[in-house]
């Protein structure tokens, strides 16, 4: 298992450094999408300008996110954040055609049994807005300033293991990066090593 972890972690790093030079870019302008959510209605990461908004990418078959949901922190951090009026967008890009894909109802009730929070779940299987903005791994991370900048890029916190014990000795990237951008500081740490599983994207026709 040690040795599986292992190489998800270092599969996920190379990917993300392969794929970093057409990466988003903390301090420019976050790309704009357009996406359906799970119920079907259409979702504009520029109808949230005014307020930070911070992106999840998420795969429940991936035992990193099944880490930070079963253990309760990531909807304890989204509900951190949303009840500071952040906007909190989960983001799917596996493709239809993994054994990991959930579809919209079924991935909608995976993370209310989970006490999930965000403000909306994003179906991205042609996984176009993920690859926009560079995202490697399940999961990762990004936070958009309300002028639509991307200010935080990176992991959801500083011990990348898929063991839920870690996570009281981590340090919470988004909730600290969070917490900074709304007191009008420059987040500290505002680019990390996004860890977990690889993001299952379609393979190019």
């Amino acid at each position: 298992m040690k040795m599986l972890r292992r190489t998800l972690i270092a599969t996920a790093a190379a990917l993300f450094a392969a794929g970093s030079a057409h990466a988003a870019t903390v301090g420019q302008p976050a790309p704009d999408f357009t996406l359906k959510d799970a119920t079907g209605k259409t979702v504009r990461l520029s109808d949230f300008k005014g307020k930070h908004v911070v992106l999840e990418w998420t795969n429940p078959g991936c035992p990193f996110v099944r880490k930070h949901y079963d253990s309760g922190n990531m909807p304890a951090t989204q509900k951190d954040a949303t009840g500071k009026g952040v906007v909190w967008l989960a983001i799917n890009s596996t493709e239809k055609a993994s054994s990991d894909y959930l579809e919209p109802a079924k991935l909608v009730a995976w993370k209310a049994e989970r006490k999930s929070a965000p403000s909306a779940i994003l179906m991205d299987e042609e996984g176009t807005v993920g690859k926009s903005y560079g995202a490697r791994t399940t999961p990762h991370m990004y936070i958009v300033n309300p002028q639509g900048q991307l200010v935080y890029a990176g992991g959801i916190d500083s011990i990348p293991s898929a063991r839920p014990a870690d996570i009281e000795k981590a340090t919470n990237y988004v909730k600290v990066g969070l917490a900074e951008a709304l007191a009008g500081k420059p987040i500290s740490a505002a680019t990390t090593q996004p860890y977990g599983c690889s993001i299952k994207y379609k393979s190019p026709a």
